[in-house]
C-alpha cells in the first residue's frame, strides 16, 4: 500500500505541481482600468444589452415566421380545408 517513501513521494509532487500551475497563472501580464474607461464600459452596457435583446427579438420573429409556414403547410386540416384556406 502507501509506504512512508510514496507517500512523501506523492505530497512532493502535488505540491511542484500546484506550484507550477500558480506561477504559470500569474504569468499573464494584468491590464489595468483607468476610471475613465470602467466609467465608459458601464455608461456603454445599456446599449448593448438593449441591442442584444433587439437582435434576439428579431431572431425569434424570424424563426416563428419561419415554422408556423412550414406548419401551415404540414398541418393536417390544410388537407381538409384545402391550401387556400389554410394560408390565411
Amino acid at each position: 500500500m502507501w509506504n512512508m517513501k510514496s507517500t512523501m513521494l506523492f505530497v512532493a509532487s502535488l505540491v511542484a505541481v500546484i506550484l507550477i500551475s500558480m506561477s504559470m497563472a500569474s504569468a499573464e501580464e494584468q491590464k489595468t482600468y483607468t476610471p475613465k474607461e470602467f466609467g465608459t464600459a458601464i455608461a456603454e452596457t445599456p446599449g448593448k444589452f438593449v441591442n442584444f435583446i433587439s437582435n434576439e427579438v428579431n431572431k425569434t420573429k424570424e424563426y416563428q415566421k419561419k415554422s408556423w409556414s412550414e406548419m401551415k403547410q404540414k398541418w393536417p386540416f390544410s388537407m381538409i380545408k384545402g391550401k387556400n384556406d389554410s394560408q390565411n
